[in-house]
C-alpha cells in the first residue's frame, strides 16, 4: 500500500513545470498520522456501511481513512478567506417541468385490490415485505 503526502503547489511561477517539485510524494509505511483512527471506530464505520472487515482489511482500512482525514484535515488549514466560492462551474441549468396532476396516474380500485391481493403477505392494504436493514 502507497499512502500519498499532497503537498501544497508553489505559489510562483504556478504554470511552469518544475521537476524538484514532486506534488505526490509517497510516505513510508510508518508515517505518523496526526488523525489516527481507533479499531472500535474503524469497526463502527464498517458496520455502518454494512461491510466486514477481517483483521488485515481492518488495518488497511484504519491507515487509508487516517490518511483522508489527515489530507482533509490540511485542506481545511488553507486560508480560504479571499477565494471566492464556486457553486456552478458550467453554467448547464436544469431543465424541469412543473409538477401537475395527471389523471392518468390514477389507479382503478379494484384494480389495486387485484394488485394487493396477489402479494404472498399483506397487512390491511399494503404489502408486506421482509426487512432488508438488519443491524450486524
Amino acid at each position: 500500500m502507497v499512502i500519498f503526502n499532497c503537498g501544497r503547489g508553489p505559489r510562483k511561477g504556478a504554470g511552469i513545470a518544475n521537476p524538484a517539485f514532486d506534488r505526490m510524494k509517497p510516505l513510508s509505511a510508518h508515517s505518523i498520522f496526526i488523525f489516527m483512527l481507533s479499531n472500535k471506530e474503524v469497526g463502527h464505520i464498517a458496520q455502518l456501511v454494512r461491510i466486514k472487515l477481517t483483521e488485515k482489511e481492518g488495518g488497511e482500512f484504519k491507515r487509508e481513512l487516517s490518511s483522508i482525514l489527515d489530507f482533509v484535515k490540511k485542506l481545511n488549514e488553507l486560508d480560504t478567506e479571499n477565494v471566492e466560492p464556486l457553486y456552478q462551474v458550467t453554467g448547464i441549468v436544469n431543465a424541469l417541468r412543473t409538477d401537475e396532476y395527471r389523471k392518468d396516474f390514477e389507479m382503478d380500485e379494484n384494480l389495486n385490490e387485484k394488485l394487493i391481493g396477489q402479494a404472498p403477505s399483506r397487512q390491511d392494504r399494503f404489502i408486506k415485505v421482509k426487512s432488508v436493514l438488519r443491524k450486524s
